[in-house]
């Protein structure tokens, strides 16, 4: 999977997503070439562990921000896991 594939996977599930937005990617200083994706298990709040896409940021963006997000491999919605 490519951070394109995955792009395109995600505004094909929800059109009015605004996540790979240009404007919202330059208010943050990042480019689609600054992605990349990986596979990775997530653990969700009621203990459960999701198969998800990895999207992390190759080099830091605006003020140092380098937080990864994760999507599920299923439903290409946004996963929030816990620590």
């Amino acid at each position: 999977m490519t951070p394109s594939e995955l792009k395109y996977k995600i505004l094909e599930v929800n059109p009015d997503s605004h996540f790979f937005d240009r404007k919202a990617m330059k208010f943050f200083g990042d480019t689609m070439r600054n992605y990349g994706v990986r596979s990775a298990n997530v653990k969700i709040f009621d203990g459960t562990i999701v198969e998800c896409w990895e999207l992390y940021r190759k080099k830091p963006v605006n003020n140092g921000l380098t937080t990864s997000h994760y999507i599920s491999k299923i439903t290409f919605k946004r996963v929030f896991g816990i620590d």
